[in-house]
């Protein structure tokens, strides 16, 4: 820094305003002496730990049945840590630990949860619902008792399934914007999405069944999406710098009808049940997303399987063009 004092870049430069040290008692603390307090002795996977504690230490399963109200945040992360902790990477079977709650969940509800979870919400969440999905399954669906049409209102916020790399996500009604941002291998399935769907893709699988915002699939560089689009809008949304739109194939269409099937199950869908009721119809009347460099990497693979080549070589080589 002594060096730099004459610089002609250092000329004029001020920086009292940031080296101020105001008048304080000469007793008070001037650096950080005491450790923050998150809170985290009250959160509610505290309480969600100790109902699960049959999983956690015998692999048991375990069915949990809680309010929950929007002042409780990353609701399942402590739990997913302390199932990694016992069990490994690989968690638990499917709906080990089944969670039903009901309420608003609060900012980043199923956070990084792991196998063996299953979270079901009765009601509403707010942003980043399975950010970091790992393996887990979340579900949100409305009262059975609501006044309004599920799939016209918003059930969930902004950046659902933000980073996540595995696991199942069923939403019904509409959420946010950024649905799926930097998915790279969870299913996601929802009723509705607003502005920069699938942005920055790069794996996983996502449906829609209900209209899209602007921008979708800016940045998607791997992944598949599927849209059901009966008045042919979609295609005017989608950012085409790296993804084409197409039309499913009969293997498409038998993965989707049974993830639909799934949502309808899970979520008491009516638009799901609505398009089901009419599949040779509906199945038409979704568009596939897919990003160029995946699709060249996926036929390379192919050949490579289908010759009997280097998969490997094969694959490296699509990559680069």
């Amino acid at each position: 820094v002594s060096d730099a004092v004459d610089h002609w870049k250092a000329s004029g430069l001020d920086l009292s305003p940031i080296l101020y040290a105001p008048d304080i008692d000469p007793g008070a603390d001037r650096h950080c002496t005491q450790p923050q307090d998150h809170g985290l002795d009250r959160a509610l996977d505290q309480q969600l730990i100790l109902m699960a504690n049959p999983a956690l230490e015998d692999g048991l399963p375990v069915e949990i049945d809680l309010p929950i109200g929007n002042v409780n945040r990353t609701v399942g992360t402590m739990l997913g840590h302390q199932v990694t902790s016992n069990w490994g990477a690989g968690g638990l079977p499917d709906d080990t630990i089944l969670i039903n709650f009901s309420g608003s969940a609060g900012n980043s509800f199923g956070a990084f949860l792991p196998r063996g979870i299953t979270m079901k919400l009765t009601g509403d969440a707010n942003d980043y619902v399975g950010k970091g999905l790992s393996g887990g399954r979340i579900i949100v669906t409305t009262y059975p008792q609501a006044q309004f049409v599920a799939e016209e209102n918003v059930i969930a916020g902004n950046v659902i399934g933000y980073g996540a790399t595995s696991g199942e996500l069923f939403l019904r009604g509409l959420v946010g914007e950024r649905f799926c941002v930097r998915n790279s291998g969870a299913v996601a399935v929802v009723e509705g999405v607003g502005d920069h769907g699938c942005e920055y893709m790069t794996g996983g699988r996502a449906v829609v069944l209900g209209p899209t915002g602007r921008n979708f699939g800016a940045g998607m560089s791997g992944g598949i999406a599927y849209v059901h689009d009966p008045d042919g809008v979609f295609p005017a949304k989608v950012n085409r710098e790296m993804v084409d739109v197409e039309q499913p194939d009969n293997g498409d269409r038998e993965w989707l009808r049974d993830r639909i099937s799934q949502h309808m199950v899970n979520t008491d869908s009516a638009v799901a049940e609505r398009i089901l009721a009419n599949w040779a119809t509906e199945a038409d009347r979704f568009v596939k997303v897919m990003p160029k460099d995946y699709k060249r990497v996926l036929a390379a693979l192919a050949e490579a399987e289908r010759t009997g080549t280097d998969a490997e070589a094969a694959i490296m080589a699509a990559a680069h063009g």
